[in-house]
């Protein structure tokens, strides 16, 4: 079996915008992130720690490293998937995240599960 099949992981988000917690006129726009983790590989594997870079519209980064998700290190056998959200305040009603989940399979093997960029907006900001 092809190594890449063995440890894989696939990353889904779904943003939304917090308007109740947001204050456009103090330049703070807080955005909530569903993200579902799932194990299509063949071995087990464990979410050890995350990696985030968060940009916002006038290309100010926050990086966010630590361990877990939301206080989780969950374990994924093949097939499980692991849903949480969590969330962030940009200073602009425009942004984008991107990142990697540091992953520990069964075997012992390390690698990571990368989370393609995605875009925080407030709604009507973007077309």
């Amino acid at each position: 079996m092809a190594e890449g099949k063995k440890y894989q992981i696939s990353v889904t988000v779904k943003t939304a915008y917090l308007a109740e917690q947001s204050d456009p006129s103090a330049d703070r726009y807080v955005f909530a992130y569903t993200i579902t983790i799932a194990n299509s590989g063949t071995v087990a594997a464990q979410l050890i720690s995350r990696h985030w870079i968060i940009t916002d519209a006038e290309n100010a980064v926050q990086e966010v490293k630590g361990l877990g998700v939301v206080g989780e290190q969950p374990l994924l056998r093949p097939g499980e998937s692991f849903e949480y959200t969590s969330g962030t305040a940009l200073a602009t009603p425009v942004g984008t995240m991107r990142g990697s989940y540091q992953m520990a399979a069964e075997d012992g093997h390390k690698f990571e599960a990368e989370i393609s960029q995605f875009t925080l907006s407030m709604p009507r900001v973007l077309h």
